[in-house]
C-alpha cells in the first residue's frame, strides 16, 4: 500500500517540478504544458529508470561516491533524472535538472524515513 502512496507523492512531486521549475519545455518548445497524465507517465518512467539505470550507475560510482562522502549520489541522481525527463519528450536546461533531481532526493528521503519501521529506526 505505501508503495502505491509512494507512487502518487512521487507523480505530484515530478509534475510540481516540471510544472513550476523555470527551464522546462516540452518537444515543440512551449513551457509548462504537462497534464497530471503526463505526470504519472514521468513518475512510471523516473522509477524504470532509478531502478535499471540508477541501480548500475551507483554500483559503479560506489568508490567515487564513497570518497566524496556521498555527495557523488547527486551527480547520479541528476543523470537519471535528466534520462527520465528526455525519455519523455520533455527537455530540460541542466540547471532544471539538477534542481529537479535534488528535489526528488529530498523527497524521497523524507518518505523513506517516514515509512521506516520502529525497528529500523532504532538500529539507525
Amino acid at each position: 500500500m505505501h508503495l502505491l502512496i509512494r507512487f502518487i507523492i512521487n507523480a505530484i512531486v515530478l509534475y510540481c517540478i516540471v510544472r513550476f521549475v523555470p527551464g522546462f519545455t516540452d518537444a515543440s518548445g512551449a513551457a509548462n504544458v504537462i497534464t497530471p497524465m503526463w505526470a504519472i507517465i514521468l513518475a512510471i518512467v523516473f522509477g524504470v529508470v532509478n531502478a535499471l539505470i540508477g541501480s548500475i550507475l551507483r554500483l559503479l560510482s560506489a568508490p567515487i561516491t564513497w570518497l566524496t562522502h556521498g555527495l557523488f549520489s547527486v551527480v547520479i541522481n541528476w543523470i537519471v533524472f535528466a534520462i527520465a525527463i528526455r525519455w519523455t519528450d520533455l527537455r530540460g536546461t541542466w540547471q532544471s535538472n539538477l534542481i529537479g533531481a535534488i528535489i526528488m532526493m529530498i523527497v524521497s528521503t523524507v518518505l523513506q524515513q517516514a515509512w521506516q519501521s520502529d525497528a529500523e529506526k532504532v538500529r539507525t
